[in-house]
């Protein structure tokens, strides 16, 4: 079919293994048996939608309505109510794909139903469609307001697949092991979609656990995508038992991204397994737009510089060009390239907003070091806080604070201050039963950092509160009443 077919590798399969989900798998030719017969089934519709649980099935739909050319919609299974009602009706898909054996919840069960039948008869490929056609419509996760749908186009998937494959010298050679979720742009276009398209495997592991990762890199596995919540729990592991550490040295590249990943963890990885996790930095309006290479340094607390094929810039408040590369001065983070979405469905008003003259304002903010390094500071609205004069990131204090050996957690907002304007809030998690006081916080931070970045405030929590990638949701940030404040 040429270089411009999204997955080449249905349009001339093998007998290689494809995709695993424990004790069941599909082939390539296999693959293309299912991916063809229900496809054809799918010719009509307008939109699908995905009931998008950690299954082989829905590896299969997702694939099926890409060769179909029909405009895929996957659903998070953990939707309440009002958000599934608000996706079904921003998105009016003609049907929704599921497993057999799924009850879908009230909200979707007056849309039409198809069960996706792994045992099916052989049909021809459907022809492959325009690269600018609507491939995938993912749902952000709504923290300013309802899901808005990103309109991304099959040209973008490849571009970034592509992209990705030269920064990490990714290969049919390799196995990717992963446990995420299969609704966004991580656990779907680079950890389903990118082994499909380069012809490799993908181990699923249903979720994620510390068995499973070790299980996996200990046989044919060679890459692991994870969050940082995960690589935190596999530091801990890899410091207990040594065949966990053992398995994670053994792996070709372990790669985080969704949030940033802490200093403190990368360095107790590094001790454990003698592996530097790469990091990567994207949204799901850009896809991913900067990576460590697999060749290269790997700076703890930095995502690397732009892959090749994206523009990027830094610029200040007023929409100026930043030039400077410091690694202190700090900027909004704006890009363009083959790598964007198309728009938001049926809100061209969010798309004008997010979009000038090309390019995409991304809303995170970061500093660039001399080797074009990027380092997240985080949200602008939520992570860069103005105090006393200066513009304080949240994501450095936070990498300060976890490098405490009294604290497992942390995260840092800003709160309005009278005379400085906004002061610094850390909200931690003790590692122990006996918390660090709020001082011995604030003078560890000073101590790393400069003096005006200490918090002035410290909240002790039981944990943080983070959506199923990681993040932390920092509107939801309340004292915890146990603990009090210090």
């Amino acid at each position: 079919m040429g270089t411009l077919a999204l997955l080449p590798t249905l349009h001339q399969p093998t007998d290689a293994e494809a995709v695993r989900f424990g004790q069941r798998c599909v082939t390539y030719r296999e693959l293309r048996v299912v991916t063809a017969a229900l496809a054809r089934q799918l010719s009509d519709a307008r939109r699908v939608a995905i009931w998008a649980q950690p299954k082989l099935e829905t590896c299969v739909a997702i694939v099926a309505a890409l060769a179909a050319g029909v405009p895929a919609v996957p659903i998070n299974p953990r939707l309440g109510t009002r958000e599934l009602q608000h996706v079904a009706f921003d998105a009016a898909p003609d049907l929704i794909l599921t497993a057999p054996d799924v009850t879908l919840p009230e909200p979707l069960r007056a849309l039409t139903r198809l069960d996706v039948d792994l045992d099916a008869a052989s049909a021809p490929m459907p022809p492959e469609p325009d690269p600018e056609s609507p491939a995938l419509i993912v749902y952000t996760s709504g923290t300013t307001g309802p899901p808005k749908g990103v309109v991304l186009p099959r040209r973008a998937l490849a571009a970034d697949i592509d992209a990705l494959a030269e920064a990490w010298a990714w290969t049919a050679q390799d196995v990717l092991v992963h446990g995420l979720p299969l609704f966004h742009v991580h656990g779907l276009v680079l950890g389903v979609l990118g082994p499909l398209r380069l012809g490799g495997a993908l181990h699923h592991l249903g979720s994620f656990s510390v068995d499973g990762v070790a299980r996996e890199l200990g046989g044919s596995a060679t890459m692991l995508f994870g969050v940082p919540t995960m690589y935190h729990r596999l530091a801990a592991a890899a410091e207990r038992d040594p065949q966990v550490a053992a398995a994670l040295g053994r792996a070709r590249l372990l790669i985080s991204g969704s949030a940033a990943l802490s200093v403190a963890d990368h360095h107790r990885i590094a001790a454990t397994t003698g592996q530097h996790v790469v990091q990567r930095y994207g949204m799901t309006e850009s896809l991913i737009t900067c990576a460590v290479r697999a060749e290269g340094p790997r700076r703890p607390g930095t995502v690397g510089p732009p892959l090749d094929v994206v523009a990027l810039r830094l610029v200040d408040e007023n929409g100026e060009i930043l030039e400077a590369s410091d690694d202190n001065t700090v900027g909004e983070i704006e890009v363009a390239g083959p790598t964007l979405f198309l728009g938001y469905l049926n809100r061209p008003d969010a798309t004008a907003e997010a979009m000038h003259d090309g390019w995409f304002r991304t809303g995170d903010v970061a500093t660039r070091g001399a080797d074009g390094h990027l380092r997240l500071i985080g949200r602008r609205t939520t992570d860069l806080i103005s105090s006393g004069g200066y513009k304080i990131g949240a994501g450095e204090i936070e990498s300060a604070l976890l490098e405490h050996p009294g604290i497992a957690d942390a995260a840092v907002t800003g709160e309005p201050d009278p005379d400085l304007g906004e002061r610094v809030v850390a909200w931690v998690v003790a590692a122990g039963d006996s918390p660090p006081a709020a001082k011995e916080l604030a003078d560890h931070v000073g101590g790393l950092l400069a003096a005006h970045k200490r918090p002035r405030v410290v909240h002790y929590l039981a944990a943080l509160p983070r959506n199923d990638l990681g993040k932390v949701l920092k509107a939801e940030l309340r004292p915890d009443p146990d603990r009090g404040l210090q």
